[in-house]
């Protein structure tokens, strides 16, 4: 397998195809928040699906599945945001990164470190009030509460916290971050 011109992400080349192969996966690196929003995907996926076999199939639409689609991806979306938190492939802007100076650079990235961090941690606390406002808001066609989306917001929020003290504590102790590593890495274009 070749790669292009310029082309600076992994080569899977073979490997890619062996771990398919693999009787035992290593699956040490996924946490909670991997398997629940992998359950709430693929449920996400049947919710769709049945949305677009009973509208175009059946010509008879099930009232509930836009709703219930709608609420299942914001969910993916909250969780999946834990997840790239704990990962840090959340997007970021590294051209700066490049052209600072190594102190410079580290103390921004510590600056990051700590306003994502309080960012997360305010949001958390802001979805919680509205949760515990929404208990008695039913959603528009299912009889439930819509403190049920706005709970798995805010758990996502929690999470999102929880990794980001994590990720900045290690980058403190190590004295690196994926940002100040940009131009070591060969991250760069």
């Amino acid at each position: 397998m070749q790669q292009e011109e310029g082309y600076s992400g992994p080569n899977l080349g073979d490997a890619g195809l062996d771990a398919l192969d693999d009787p035992n996966p290593d699956l040490s690196d996924y946490r909670f928040e991997d398997w629940v929003t992998l359950g709430l995907f693929w449920l996400l996926a049947v919710v769709v699906f049945l949305q677009f076999f009973t509208r175009y199939v059946l010509n008879n639409p099930i009232a509930w599945t836009e709703e219930i689609a709608r609420y299942l991806l914001t969910c993916v979306g909250f969780l999946g945001g834990a997840m790239a938190m704990r990962r840090q492939t959340h997007i970021q802007v590294e051209f700066l990164y490049l052209h600072l100076p190594r102190g410079v650079a580290n103390i921004l990235s510590l600056l990051v470190d700590l306003l994502r961090t309080a960012f997360f941690a305010y949001a958390t606390w802001l979805c919680w009030k509205v949760t515990q406002i929404m208990q008695t808001q039913p959603m528009v066609v299912v009889d439930w509460p819509m403190s049920i989306v706005y709970g798995a917001c805010t758990l996502g929020l929690a999470l999102m916290t929880w990794w980001s003290l994590r990720v900045a504590w290690t980058n403190w102790r190590t004295g690196s971050s994926v940002l100040t590593r940009v131009r070591a890495e060969g991250r760069h274009q």
